[in-house]
C-alpha cells in the first residue's frame, strides 16, 4: 500500500509502498479515502525534522539532557546506537482521516465492516491506503457527511475542546485569535453555539472568510480599529472569553487576549504560542487562563487510546470520542459549513505536492489540503507470502525477524547482522505490526522481505529460525506458534508473563522437541564466565543484585496488559543470573514491594520491589529492583560471596574478585552485558545443530521465579516453586 512517509535524519518527504495494515485486538483496519493534512501541526513537524542535528537539539533540549545521561552511564558506543536508531526512524504524518471498515479485531465489534469511520490519531490516523486505528479513535460517520467533511474530524474535535475549554453559554461574546483552519472551525462552532464571535488574525483575508462563515465582528490584528470594533460589539464591557487558535513564539496573542477580554473572562489557549502573561492585566481584571488538551479528555492517555478503556459518561461528559461524534453530527445538522475551507485536494500519489504547499515552497495561500486514494472495497486480502528468492545456496540459515522496535534496532540488529556472514545465515523477512517500520528495517539491513503478518514467516520453508522481539503478552503466542511450524525461536525477555502462556510452551516443546532460547544476555557477559568459573569450588553462595532501573513514565506499555508490569518484563533478567552463577533450581522467592512515591514511580504498579530467593544448592540471592534511586548512580551492581571468596561486578564495567585477602580488578571502557556472545552463541547453535545454551528446564525455571514474585506480593509471604519437569 502507498504511505506518506518522513525520514526524520533528513526530513525528506516521500509517498512509499509499504506492507498492508493488518487488523489487531481493540481496533479496526481502514481503508482510507481521504486525509487531512493540518497545516499548523504537520508543517512544525516537517520543519523539525529537516533542520540539522544541532537544530533538533535547539529544539528539544529535553532529549538532549537524556543523551547526556545514557552516555555517562551505558557509555559511549551504547548511546551511539540508541541515536542513531532514533534518528533513522521513518514517521508517519496525518492524524485525520476518514475511509470504510475492512477488518475489525477482536475487541471492537461494535464496528462493522463496510461501515464509514472516521479516525484520529498520530501513528495512527496516517495519510496511508489502509491504516489501524483503535476503537477510541474511530467514530461512524452521521448520514450527509462527506468523506472528505469526515477527514476534519481530528481538527473538529480540537476546535470543539478548545470552545469546552472555555465554558461559553448562549448570547456570551467570544474573541478568536487566530483564524487558520482550527480557528476557522472555532468561529462556527461558536456561532452554532448561540455565541456572539470576534475574529481576529493577521490576514486580513482570513478576517473576511471568518465573517462569510458567521463571525459577526472581525478585524486584522494591526487595524487600529480592532479595540473599537471590540468596544462596539461588548458595549465597552470586553469579551468574555478568548480562544486563541494562534501558533508561534510571540506573546502577542495573550497580550492582546488580556486587552480585550472582560472583568474575570476566561482565556481558552489551543495554540502553542508564548505564555510570559503580563502581571498586571491578569492581575486586575482576575483572568483566568485554561489550557486546551488536543481533542479532550482521553488524550495521551493509552489505557483510553489504546486499550479502549472508556471514561464513564456520569464523570467525563465529553471524551475525545464523544467530541468527535459531536462535531460531525453539527457538520451532519448543515451547522459547519467545510467546503470553504478546503483550498486544494491531492491524489496520495501527489503528497509530495501537498506538503511543498504545507511549507511554502512555493508560497501559496492555503487552509485544508485533502489527500485523496481510491475508494476500497470492503473485503481484505490474505497476507501476501515471501516472493521465491530461486533458493538459498546450500548450508544458508534462513531467518525471520518478528518485532523491530527500539531495543531490536539498536542492540540485537546490528550485532546479528554483523555476524551473519561468518555463520552462514541470512535475514530473509521481517514483520512488524507497523507496516512503515517493517519497510524501514527491511530497506536499511537489505532485507528481501516485509510484512505486517508474522504468519507469512512462519509459512515460510526457507526461514528456519526466527527471532520474536514483540510487546511482552505476544512472546509466548508467538513462540508456540513458531516451535509448532517447525523453526528455531530466539524471544526476547520475558518468556511469557502468566502461568498458562508457559505451560503452552512446554507442551510445544515436548510435541515438538523444539530448540527455543530467550534473551537473557546477561549469563553471556566475559565477566559473568568468570565471575562463576572463580566461585566453581565454593559450594552455596550469598548474592546481591543491585539494579537502579529509576522509574518509568506512567503512561509506558510496560506497566499495562501488553508488557505484565517490570517485575515480569525485567526481574527475569536478574532471576537467570542468580541462576547462572549458582547452577541450582530456585526453590522459594519471596517478593516485598515498595508502594511509596518513588517506588511506584507514578505508575498503577508498583515499580521497586525486594525479591529474596533460595536455590538448591543452599544458596541465597536478593535482588533489589529500585525505581527510587539517583539516576547517576550505575544501574547495575552485583556482589558474590561464598567459599572465603567475593567478587563485585560493578555494572558489567569492571570485575573485583577477592580471594586470600588480596584484590584483583579489572576494568573495560564500554560495558560487557553479553549481547555479542549471545547472538554467537545462538547462531553458532543454529549452524552446528549444537544444543542451544540454556537447557528448557532452566529457561521454564526462570520463568516460574519470575511469576512467583507477583503471587508473592498478592499472597505477601513466600512461594515454594515445584521442581521443574524435564
Amino acid at each position: 500500500m502507498k504511505q506518506v512517509i518522513q525520514h526524520f535524519r533528513t526530513g525528506e518527504l516521500r509517498v512509499e509502498e509499504v506492507p498492508e495494515a493488518s487488523p489487531r485486538r481493540g481496533g479496526i483496519l481502514v481503508g482510507n479515502v481521504a486525509s487531512l493534512i493540518s497545516p499548523g501541526t504537520e508543517k512544525m513537524a516537517v520543519e523539525l525534522a529537516r533542520k540539522s542535528l544541532l537544530g533538533k537539539a535547539r529544539e528539544r533540549p529535553d532529549l538532549v539532557r537524556q543523551v547526556i545521561r545514557k552516555w555517562r552511564r551505558d557509555g559511549l558506543a551504547s548511546t551511539f546506537r540508541t541515536v542513531r536508531t532514533k534518528l533513522e526512524t521513518s514517521l508517519a504524518p496525518g492524524y485525520s482521516c476518514a475511509g470504510i471498515v475492512r477488518a475489525v479485531g477482536a475487541g471492537a465489534e461494535e464496528f462493522r465492516v463496510g461501515e464509514r469511520v472516521a479516525c484520529a490519531g498520530y501513528n495512527y490516523a496516517s495519510h496511508a491506503e489502509r491504516v489501524f486505528v483503535p476503537k477510541n479513535l474511530a467514530v461512524r460517520i452521521p448520514d450527509g457527511v462527506s468523506f472528505d467533511e469526515a477527514a476534519f474530524v481530528t481538527l473538529g474535535a480540537i476546535a470543539v475542546q478548545g470552545v469546552r475549554t472555555a465554558g461559553v453559554g448562549l448570547g456570551e461574546t467570544v474573541a478568536v485569535i487566530g483564524l487558520g483552519l482550527i480557528g476557522q472551525l472555532t468561529v462556527q462552532i461558536l456561532r452554532a453555539a448561540g455565541c456572539r464571535v470576534l475574529a481576529i488574525d493577521l490576514d486580513r483575508e482570513r478576517v473576511d472568510l471568518a465573517r462569510r462563515l458567521g463571525a459577526e465582528a472581525g478585524c486584522a490584528r494591526h487595524d487600529a480599529r480592532l479595540t473599537d470594533v471590540c468596544d462596539q460589539l461588548t458595549e465597552g464591557r470586553g469579551v468574555d472569553a478568548v480562544i486563541i487558535t494562534a501558533a508561534g513564539q510571540s506573546n502577542d496573542p495573550i497580550e492582546l487576549a488580556a486587552a480585550l477580554a472582560r472583568d474575570r473572562a476566561v482565556l481558552s489557549l489551543v495554540g502553542a504560542v508564548g505564555m510570559n502573561l503580563p502581571r498586571r492585566p491578569f492581575f486586575e481584571k482576575e483572568l483566568q487562563v485554561r489550557l486546551s488538551r488536543s481533542y479532550g479528555p482521553g488524550r495521551y492517555d493509552p489505557r483510553y487510546e489504546e486499550q479502549g478503556i472508556d471514561y464513564p459518561i456520569g464523570y467525563v461528559r465529553w471524551t475525545e470520542r464523544r467530541n468527535m461524534e459531536s462535531f460531525l453530527r453539527l457538520v451532519a445538522e448543515k451547522r459547519i459549513e467545510l467546503a470553504p475551507l478546503i483550498t486544494h485536494r491531492f491524489a496520495i500519489d501527489e503528497a509530495v505536492q501537498a506538503y511543498q504547499i504545507v511549507t511554502g515552497h512555493p508560497a501559496t495561500p492555503h487552509l485544508a489540503i485533502l489527500l485523496q486514494y481510491p475508494e476500497p472495497q470492503a473485503e481484505t486480502p490474505l497476507p501476501a507470502r515471501r516472493p521465491t528468492a530461486g533458493g538459498l545456496p546450500t548450508g544458508t540459515i534462513g531467518i525471520g525477524l518478528i518485532g523491530a522496535g527500539n531495543f531490536a534496532r539498536s542492540v540485537l540488529l546490528p550485532r546479528l547482522v554483523r555476524q551473519l556472514g561468518a555463520n552462514d545465515a541470512r535475514i530473509l523477512g521481517v514483520a512488524t505490526a507497523n507496516g512503515r517500520t517493517a519497510r524501514s528495517v527491511a530497506a536499511e539491513y537489505r532485507v528481501p522481505f516485509c510484512t505486517t503478518d508474522y504468519r507469512a514467516l512462519l509459512a515460510d520453508d526457507e526461514i528456519r529460525a526466527v527471532l520474536i522481539t514483540t510487546r511482552h503478552d505476544t512472546h509466548a503466542t508467538i513462540a508456540v506458534e513458531a516451535l509448532l511450524a517447525g523453526k528455531a525461536v530466539f524471544v526476547e525477555k520475558p518468556l511469557a508473563i502468566r502461568e498458562e502462556e508457559l505451560s503452552d510452551l512446554h507442551q510445544a516443546m515436548v510435541e515438538t522437541d523444539g530448540r527455543l532460547m530467550v534473551g537473557f544476555n546477561r549469563r553471556f557477559s566475559p565477566l559473568a564466565a568468570r565471575t562463576r568459573e572463580f566461585f566453581r569450588e565454593s559450594g552455596p553462595l550469598v548474592i546481591t543484585y543491585r539494579v537502579n532501573a529509576g522509574p518509568l513514565p506512567p503512561e509506558s506499555w510496560i506497566h499495562g496488559e501488553e508488557g505484565g508490569g517490570r517485575f515480569l518484563g525485567e526481574v527475569c533478567h536478574f532471576l537467570d543470573f542468580l541462576q547462572f552463577l549458582t547452577a541450582a533450581e530456585p526453590i522459594e522467592v519471596y517478593a516485598v514491594p515498595s508502594t511509596g512515591p518513588m517506588g511506584g514511580g507514578g505508575a498503577s504498579r508498583p515499580e521497586t520491589v525486594v525479591v529474596l530467593t533460595r536455590w538448591s544448592d543452599g544458596s541465597t540471592g536478593t535482588v533489589e529492583y529500585l525505581a527510587s534511586g539517583d539516576r547517576g548512580l550505575a544501574k547495575e551492581r552485583i556482589e558474590v560471596h561464598g567459599g572465603g571468596r567475593s567478587v563485585i561486578l560493578d555494572d558489567f564495567r569492571g570485575l573485583e574478585r577477592w580471594s586470600d585477602g588480596r584484590r584483583q580488578r579489572q576494568r573495560f571502557f564500554q560495558q560487557r552485558k553479553g549481547f555479542e556472545e549471545e547472538i554467537a552463541a545462538f547462531l553458532t547453535a543454529l549452524r552446528t545443530g549444537a544444543p542451544f545454551p540454556i537447557s528448557w528446564p532452566s529457561l521454564a525455571q526462570t520463568t516460574r521465579a519470575t511469576l512467583a514474585i507477583e503471587e508473592s506480593i498478592r499472597k505477601g509471604q513466600p512461594i515454594q516453586l515445584p521442581r521443574e519437569r524435564a
